[in-house]
């Protein structure tokens, strides 16, 4: 079992309002979008168009390194839009997962890539009845950094201000339960408290790094590697704090409505999920390279090489959604007392995902953290 090493965790939130935000080249943010990068990896030869149940999918992401499977395989001619053939795809890009949640809800996307904790409120929420996770798409790329000027150390955060992207995300979430964990108070819907919680935008961070408004920030790649430039250090990897370094930052999830009604298309969509992952791992390279032209059409200029290697470098990407770090991390807010009683079974259904590992040849993904459909 993979168990979160702090002592308590804090109310995983949800609710936030939705935050789409402007691309910035230098912030290497994100917002709405109806686009997506170039470059790609192989495809797999692509579905017929005529054989899937709809001609329109919407599907959300992050321009974020840690969602290079979306940024490489959602492409003009990546294997997600191979596998999908003529079905037409339209892109969201958001800043953070609660805003993909609420575009989620409100049947702007059928689904989307996105972080654990904003798809556990978003199924909490729900009764259980908004969405599925269908497969992981990467594990770690999230690390505190900070300026080392102001911040000697994890026992120096005190009376600091350190900014995650967005209220209730994965990584605001993971700085709050370490917050609580080392003894600090922090009220986790005001940011207020012996350490200041503030949320910014991913492309608002660095200008508030260099201006001396934040201390740090607990982020996703490549917005840790961007503040690196800027001469912040990194105080924490989050990998540090799980017991063998693997976490779900990213994985893929599916309107309920949408799966009951088009798993021929969800499949699709992990079929090129599966692909895209392959070829990342088969190529870093040059996958990197295709990411950083993704970035680039959505941004405007590449990632700067010292941002983008180090980056790329830490975040490994696989289609295991590494379900027991979900659960234990729940679990841990729920015996805290910070997050209501909830059932989270059913928030995996991984049926397409295994057909689409067996009919290539590949392991079934088993352990779903005993939270699957029943």
């Amino acid at each position: 079992m993979r168990t979160l090493l702090p002592r308590t965790s804090v109310r995983l939130l949800g609710g936030a309002a939705a935050l789409l935000l402007a691309v910035s080249a230098c912030g290497y943010g994100s917002e709405g979008s109806d686009s997506s990068g170039s470059g790609s990896g192989s495809g797999s030869g692509g579905s017929d168009a005529a054989s899937l149940s709809t001609d329109q999918v919407n599907i959300g992401y992050f321009a974020n390194i840690t969602h290079a499977t979306a940024l490489i395989g959602l492409d003009d001619d990546g294997a997600i839009r191979q596998e999908l053939g003529g079905t037409e795809i339209n892109t969201q890009v958001f800043n953070a997962g609660p805003s993909a949640i609420e575009a989620l809800n409100a049947g702007a996307v059928d689904l989307t890539f996105i972080g654990p904790n904003p798809a556990i409120n978003g199924f909490a929420q729900s009764g259980g009845q908004a969405l599925r996770v269908v497969a992981g798409a990467a594990s770690g790329g999230a690390s505190l950094v900070v300026n080392p000027d102001t911040v000697d150390g994890l026992d120096d955060l005190a009376g600091k201000s350190i900014a995650t992207p967005q209220l209730g995300n994965t990584q605001d979430v993971a700085l709050l339960n370490y917050l609580v964990g080392e003894g600090f108070e922090v009220d986790p819907a005001t940011g207020r408290g012996d350490v200041t919680v503030l949320r910014i935008p991913n492309a608002e961070i660095p200008n508030a790094y260099e201006s001396g408004a934040i201390d740090g920030a607990w982020v996703p790649e490549p917005s840790a590697a961007n503040l690196l430039t800027r001469g912040a250090e990194t105080l924490l990897d989050e990998g540090e704090l799980w017991e063998d370094g693997r976490y779900v930052v990213t994985h893929l999830i599916a309107s309920q409505s949408f799966l009951e009604e088009h798993p021929d298309v969800v499949e699709a969509v992990i079929r090129g999920l599966v692909t895209t992952t392959d070829w990342i791992n088969d190529n870093p390279e040059d996958a990197k390279a295709e990411a950083n032209a993704a970035l680039e059409a959505l941004n405007g200029s590449p990632l700067p090489q010292d941002v983008l290697d180090p980056a790329f470098a830490n975040v490994e990407f696989l289609y295991d959604p590494i379900a027991t770090s979900l659960r234990d991390g729940a679990d841990h807010a729920v015996a805290a007392g910070l997050l209501d009683e909830t059932d989270l079974t059913g928030i995996y259904d991984l049926t397409l995902l295994n057909k689409v590992l067996t009919d290539a040849g590949k392991p079934e993904i088993t352990e779903d953290g005993g939270l699957g459909v029943r």
